[in-house]
């Protein structure tokens, strides 16, 4: 059983939460993380690249030149992928990057990167999580107690502390219901508040 230390505004522990979550370095998983974070990329790849093949140039309905009797190759069209002009082969089409990945993986790679957050020191969890919308505030904050670069997760959407922190170049806020292990383990330090934990374990036990 492992023991997470809340802490209050001021970053003094208030209480804790003790957990059946394995967050022992023995749980973290280096393979599933890199396939989820390696899923999470291709996602979000738009797949827009088009070539025309043979068939979609347009022309190309007359034969370039008589079958005999000019010392050249013999061509049927002037789009063939072998004339100047023709179409592309085997060029890219409009396609999905999409990879499957199963409900179990991703708990796995979620649990493994608190496990890697925690026994890094990397994890922060407060009470509560609290912003009047102004960057320079959550700055000093994070800046203060050397918590940049962070990733901060709220349990609840938070319009105020998003409009914060977004101006922050190396920090970036989302909802817990998007949390995503591409950006925990893109950012150093994950700060949570004590209902975004509590949802996280709830989804690992």
């Amino acid at each position: 059983m492992n023991e997470i230390k809340i802490l209050n505004n001021k970053f003094e522990q208030k209480n804790s939460i003790k957990t059946d979550v394995d967050l022992s370095p023995e749980s973290i998983n280096v393979t599933v993380v890199h396939q989820i974070v390696k899923a999470t990329l291709a996602s979000r790849r738009q797949g827009n690249a088009c070539t025309k093949t043979k068939a979609l140039v347009s022309g190309g309905g007359k034969k370039p030149f008589k079958q005999k009797g000019t010392g050249r190759a013999r061509q049927g069209s002037t789009r063939s992928p072998l004339m100047p002009g023709g179409g592309t082969v085997f060029g890219p089409v409009p396609r999905n990057y999409e990879q499957k990945v199963n409900k179990k993986m991703t708990n796995i790679a979620v649990n493994s990167v608190l496990a890697d957050k925690y026994q890094a020191g990397k994890l922060t969890v407060l009470e509560k999580i609290e912003s009047k919308g102004k960057t320079k505030e959550i700055f000093s904050l994070l800046s203060s107690k050397n918590l940049l670069p962070a990733l901060i997760v709220t349990g609840e959407m938070n319009p105020l502390l998003s409009n914060s922190v977004r101006n922050i170049p190396n920090s970036k806020y989302i909802f817990v219901d998007g949390f995503s292990v591409y950006e925990a383990v893109k950012y150093e330090n994950l700060i949570l508040d004590k209902s975004a934990l509590e949802k996280l374990l709830a989804r690992l036990v």
